[in-house]
């Protein structure tokens, strides 16, 4: 059986096609199948091509490296989230789930097929070294940026701590592009984020899912709580989300649930069916909650989104989620890579499907739509269906020049931001909130 541990992956909060992941534990007397005729042949066909390349090819090739190769786009070619990862990707998966690494301490996303910097984080040395919001990363150390993927930026970016690393910059004011020499430094990213709004009522950000999430928000709803009573009410801010941990996900559900149904998955094999419920253990008081989300809410922020949606626990502000509703199952292998496989997906408490439809707010607030990029799940090339809709194959082939890859997903959209810097969804919010607020305790009391 597996052993597992549901999961998200996560990149720093810039790639929107974040996926839920299961950490599976395989003996190696599962991991011999039936193989038909059929694929046997098949079989044959790729040891004959691989010894043609090995013998005629032009230079030497590295076996691994062609096996790699062949494996990634055997995956690659099942859905937008399957993937095979090398032992070094593997391991970065790792990392990220975790919100602690070496590196500069900047979010990146591919802008115009151009790496962009979207923001330095706080305190970091990046931001020291003075890189901005737009700049353009060039160049990585030796290696040009051009059709370099975000995973394989980030990777060379990240090092040990105290080693240096050159990367060449390009900004509008520029001339040309100039070299910036920054020492990698522990980079934590902060998961959640938390203010006062004023008048009893807080805010909280969720800027991604990791291991030390629920944590972080019970030590930020406890500061939030004013001196002489309760929260009167928060404003959940999920936009731009890419998913993390889903056990996190049900936690951070919990502060809100007292019971009932969190999320639950169904696959083709009976052993990936599973049910997530609340149990009463970190129950905040039943005071109002406003989420909001966006395009970028994927994942794990979407099962958040919807749990509360469905109790009627919260109300769902801004635009539709992105729609990312299918589990992956993350399967060590013997070398230290591993295959990432989509095997079931995850249902609303109602029992809702996510895949390809996103959840729908209660609230539409759009924001500066110049700015939002409205690529979804379903834009997503060899996306899976959306529950009961059947594709074609024919289909899915006329659709390939138009839909995106997984890795061309890039969230910038500040997406409720005017000219002037008004957060527009965030400030909806809270007149919705105060409004209700004051709008119950006008409501004439039974006698």
């Amino acid at each position: 059986m597996f052993k597992r541990l549901m999961n998200v992956k996560v990149v720093l909060g810039l790639v929107a096609a974040a996926v839920l992941l299961t950490f599976a534990s395989w003996g190696m007397s599962q991991r011999v199948a039936a193989v038909s005729s059929d694929a046997y042949e098949s079989l044959r066909v790729f040891s004959d091509v691989m010894a043609i390349v090995q013998q005629d090819y032009a230079e030497n090739v590295d076996s691994k490296k062609l096996i790699y190769s062949a494996l990634k786009g055997m995956l690659k070619d099942l859905d937008p989230h399957s993937s095979f990862l090398t032992p070094e990707e593997y391991g970065e998966m790792k990392v990220d789930t975790k919100g602690v690494f070496g590196g500069l301490g900047i979010e990146i996303a591919l802008k115009d097929s151009v790496l962009t910097v979207i923001a330095p984080i706080d305190d970091t040395p990046a931001q020291k070294a003075g890189l901005l919001a737009g700049d353009k990363i060039v160049k990585i150390g030796d290696k040009f940026t051009k059709d370099m993927t975000i995973n394989e930026a980030v990777r060379q970016m990240r090092g040990a701590v105290g080693t240096n690393v050159t990367i060449h910059i390009f900004r509008d004011s520029f001339e040309s592009p100039k070299p910036y020499t920054i020492t990698r430094a522990t980079i934590k990213v902060k998961s959640v984020k938390f203010k006062q709004l004023g008048d009893g009522f807080g805010y909280v950000k969720l800027v991604q899912f990791q291991e030390s999430t629920s944590a972080d928000l019970e030590k930020a709803l406890k500061q939030l709580k004013p001196k002489d009573g309760e929260l009167k009410g928060l404003v959940l801010d999920l936009r731009n989300n890419p998913g993390g941990l889903l056990q996190e996900a049900v936690n951070v559900s919990k502060f809100f649930l007292s019971s009932g149904t969190v999320v639950y998955t169904k696959g083709r094999a009976a052993n990936q069916d599973y049910i997530f419920k609340a149990d009463g253990a970190k129950t905040e008081p039943n005071y109002p909650i406003i989420v909001i989300v966006n395009g970028g809410s994927a994942s794990a922020s979407e099962i958040v989104a919807g749990a509360l949606q469905d109790h009627k626990r919260a109300v769902i502000l801004g635009t539709t989620t992105f729609g990312k509703g299918s589990v992956q199952t993350i399967v060590p292998l013997a070398d230290g890579s591993a295959v990432r496989i989509t095997t079931s997906k995850y249902y609303t408490p109602s029992g809702r499907s996510i895949q390809a439809k996103g959840i729908e707010p209660d609230i539409v607030v759009s924001g500066d739509q110049s700015k939002l990029h409205n690529i979804k799940e379903k834009d997503l090339a060899g996306h899976l269906a959306p529950e009961g809709v059947t594709e074609t194959k024919g289909d899915k082939e006329k659709d390939k020049d138009k839909k995106l890859p997984a890795e061309k997903i890039k969230i910038i959209e500040n997406g409720s931001k005017t000219e002037d810097g008004e957060d527009v969804q965030l400030n909806r919010a809270v007149d919705y909130l105060k409004s209700w607020y004051l709008f119950k305790n006008m409501m004439p009391k039974a006698g």
